[in-house]
């Protein structure tokens, strides 16, 4: 039983400070993996909720705003640029 708790006292530490390792190396090379540098085209400038399931929402693209109606069946577009539909 001795050892047993020996064992667990000097694992516990040993396995903390590998989780603890593993983590701060995922925080810091994870940014560089994937398409993290890539400049995004599309943006989300606002979003305004209108209830549980809706919102309206203002997405810029290039040079061009788009107004959109989102809810949980669809997406429409109301306005681009100053134009209503």
């Amino acid at each position: 039983m001795t050892v047993y708790i020996i064992k667990l006292l000097i694992l516990l530490p040993v396995m903390g400070g590998l989780i603890f390792a593993a983590l701060w190396l995922y925080r810091k090379y994870q940014p560089a993996l994937g398409h993290a540098h890539k400049q995004r085209s599309l943006k989300i400038v606002e979003t305004l909720p209108l209830g549980n399931f809706a919102k309206l929402v203002i997405v810029e693209f290039g040079d061009r705003k788009i107004l959109l109606s989102v809810t949980r069946s669809r997406v429409e577009r109301i306005a681009a640029d100053g134009e209503t539909r």
